[in-house]
């Protein structure tokens, strides 16, 4: 491999700038091209990362149409190349119209090589970053719909796989957002019961008086305007899974009956008289403490213990940072396609911000951020003010100069990594951490990692 830092194609007709570039650019492993088909000759020969292009190229070097139609043909070869268009000093608006085709960027003449170093540099690192995802993308383990390389979702995908084939009942921890339904619908894909309905109901989002028919059904006439007989989601699901979302959330009411269903395995309508056996699945989910919940008699703890015999914990999106990008990169090309969009991928500003932002909507406000940036997207690359965001949040991280909070913040993100490495096991982080269960405990209560203490 070669020791300089990465291809480079100088596309120029003036010999004097080419020596200039030359010595300028000397890092740099360069070719070099006078106009527009021995440019797109070097491209297909050299595969550069990085072109510079001049605008002015023969047989019309007065005007940008060689420039721009270059642009355009390099871009048609080689989508990821990162093109640095070169413009004269009045010539701004052209440089914005190639930005608008794609160009990554644009420079002004004359050469100032510090300048045009730096925008190479960020230019190849881009490149570099996109093509590790594009790797990552095509080799990445994942189950069915889960996507993800790092190790607390490959470590909660390797746990769901396990059981999938199982009847096991499975709840689902985790914040609003993070993807409890793909890893439930994952679950049902990867089981025997794959080809039978996967039925999926969500207990927060049904008036309580409600709810209870709409989960057993209910008999004909067994109240006002129930003027036939209708099946509820259990029966509904028969022989495939039933997806409970947001359990925490159901009644302490219908908690009675739901656990009678799931000993039993048979219902009764409302109204109804006769008992119904059903074989079904059961997966349940909730981003609440159903501990404290039990502890608060506010949740049945039989009914904890019934729907929890394997818990999976499922990670927030900010202690998935190797994932941003590769999720984002999923969804882009789903609503590219989607809205018939021209937008190519990410400027290295919206790469940026992505993976400084927080996300505290999770993968839902990061779908919802990237679908709007796609809509509104005026270039070929979204950039961080398309998604609504900034790197502030990691100005404002850098500008922490107080021990405790920068204590708190690493022993927070080190105690995450190993209760996902050990398989969400507290004996094993514990161990993993050098301190004892108790301790880990403190201090999960101690900074307010409630998601983990849920898994427990």
């Amino acid at each position: 491999m070669s020791a300089k830092k990465g291809k480079v194609l100088v596309v120029d007709d003036d010999l004097g700038i080419q020596k200039q570039l030359k010595w300028a650019l000397s890092d740099f492993e360069l070719t070099f091209a006078a106009d527009r088909p021995s440019a797109i000759a070097q491209l297909r020969r050299a595969e550069p990362s990085v072109v510079t292009l001049d605008l002015g190229l023969p047989p019309d070097p007065a005007n940008a149409s060689e420039g721009l139609k270059a642009l355009q043909e390099i871009l048609k070869l080689a989508p990821h190349t990162k093109v640095i268009v070169v413009t004269g000093n009045n010539e701004k608006d052209i440089a914005l119209q190639a930005v608008k085709l794609g160009a990554y960027d644009f420079y002004q003449k004359p050469i100032d090589s510090d300048i045009i170093n730096l925008l190479i540099e960020r230019a190849l690192n881009l490149a570099a970053l996109e093509y590790e995802n594009r790797i990552l993308n095509k080799t990445q383990v994942s189950m069915g719909r889960i996507v993800g390389n790092s190790d607390s979702i490959l470590s909660a995908s390797r746990k769901a796989e396990k059981i999938a084939q199982t009847d096991i009942s499975t709840l689902l921890l985790g914040e609003s957002g993070t993807g409890k339904e793909v890893f439930a619908r994952s679950i049902h894909e990867f089981s025997h019961r794959k080809d039978k309905p996967f039925i999926a109901i969500n207990c927060a989002s049904i008036p309580e008086n409600l709810l209870e028919s709409e989960l057993f059904g209910y008999e004909k006439g067994a109240f006002t305007g129930a003027n036939k007989t209708t099946l509820g989601k259990i029966e509904t699901a028969q022989g495939g899974t039933l997806f409970l979302d947001e359990i925490g959330d159901m009644p302490i009411g219908l908690q009675a009956k739901m656990l009678r269903f799931l000993q039993e395995r048979v219902i009764e309508r409302v109204g109804g008289r006769s008992e119904i056996p059903v074989d079904v699945r059961v997966v349940c989910a909730t981003h609440r403490d159903l501990n404290s919940m039990v502890a608060e008699q506010s949740f049945r703890e039989d009914l904890y213990y019934r729907i929890g015999e394997i818990n999976i914990s499922i990670p927030p999106l900010r202690d998935r940072e190797d994932d941003v990008v590769l999720l984002a990169r999923t969804f882009l090309s789903v609503y590219t396609e989607e809205y018939s969009s021209k937008v190519k991928g990410f400027s290295e500003n919206a790469v940026n911000a992505m993976l400084n932002h927080k996300w505290p909507g999770n993968i839902r406000e990061l779908q919802n951020k990237l679908k709007s940036a796609v809509v509104l997207a005026e270039g070929s690359f979204i950039e961080a003010d398309d998604l609504g965001l900034t790197n502030t949040e990691a100005q404002a991280e850098d500008t922490i100069f107080n021990l405790r909070e920068v204590r708190e913040i690493a022993e927070s993100k080190a105690i995450r990594k190993a209760y996902y490495e050990a398989e969400q096991n507290m004996s094993k982080a514990a161990e993993l951490l050098g301190v004892t269960r108790p301790t880990l405990y403190s201090l999960i209560d101690k900074y307010h990692l409630d998601d983990l203490k849920a898994g427990a």
